[in-house]
């Protein structure tokens, strides 16, 4: 198992201070969420990848439906060779609450579907090369040869993990097309409506996959290692643990309360 951490609250400047930090305390990942408005993630990234030279950085997560293919191409591939390949993209619909709405973003939840699918084919067809076009549902690129630096470091793509809810059929063939599953539970009865997986779901799926053509497949799982036992994921088949602690962002100084945390190492 490999281990991650998600910085909770952070300027630009404090994601390289703590990318740097966690380096030096073994982590294997480091990674920021993308808000609808507010500290630029891939800004972000960029700098922890020049403060780096062997962690994995990448979002928790960017919701493809509200950002413009060719823009999000860029910005990821800029960071994995500025990484020297050491980007992985996090993908999945979002949560409205986190300010669609409030700036006009897509909220209904099939149109957001479509709208990353399409996403997705566009920011491949891209890093493929030139002369590259698309007509989709909602997007179309005309062919063109127009000069750039477009590539990415690893090949054939950045690895992308997508968000597969459990025991929806179109959700989880999504997810299990890409190259990891972050899997959730639609639980109405929790707060933000989904749950963790239990022990008992990650091995399940991870039955499930185990004729995956792809071997190094993963299975993401997020928690604090403080209410959960990363070691008992990695026994039912997940390959990725990210350390999350959101509480921190009503402490005095979430910067700090992260950069402790990384200091102490990955959970044992």
């Amino acid at each position: 198992m490999k281990f991650g951490f998600v910085i909770p609250w952070a300027d630009a400047t404090d994601v390289g201070d703590l990318a740097a930090a966690a380096e030096q305390a073994g982590w294997d990942g480091l990674f920021v969420w993308e808000p609808v408005w507010g500290v630029d993630a891939w800004i972000s990234l960029g700098l922890a990848a020049v403060r780096t030279s062997k962690i994995r950085l990448g979002t928790m997560l960017t919701a493809p439906s509200r950002r413009r293919p060719w823009e999000l191409a860029s910005q990821v591939a800029t960071v994995d060779r500025l990484s020297a390949g050491r980007v992985t993209l996090s993908v999945g619909l979002g949560a409205t609450s986190s300010g669609f709405d409030t700036f006009g973003e897509e909220c209904n939840r099939k149109v957001r579907a479509k709208l990353m699918d399409e996403c997705l084919d566009v920011m491949c067809g891209l890093w493929q090369g030139q002369p590259f076009e698309y007509g989709g549902t909602h997007y179309t690129v005309k062919s063109t040869e127009f000069p750039t630096i477009g590539h990415t470091v690893q090949q054939p793509r950045v690895p992308i993990w997508c968000v597969g809810a459990l025991g929806r059929p179109k959700s989880m063939r999504r997810a299990l097309s890409w190259d990891g599953i972050i899997p959730q539970v639609i639980d109405p009865s929790t707060e933000m409506g989904i749950r963790q997986p239990t022990l008992g779901e990650v091995a399940a799926l991870r039955a499930k996959i185990a004729a995956h053509p792809n071997t190094d497949f993963d299975i993401v799982v997020e928690g604090q290692g403080t209410e959960h036992s990363p070691s008992a994921y990695k026994d039912a088949g997940a390959t990725w643990w990210i350390e999350s602690m959101w509480g921190a962002m009503s402490e005095h100084s979430p910067v700090a309360a992260a950069h402790d945390r990384l200091m102490q190492g990955p959970p044992s």
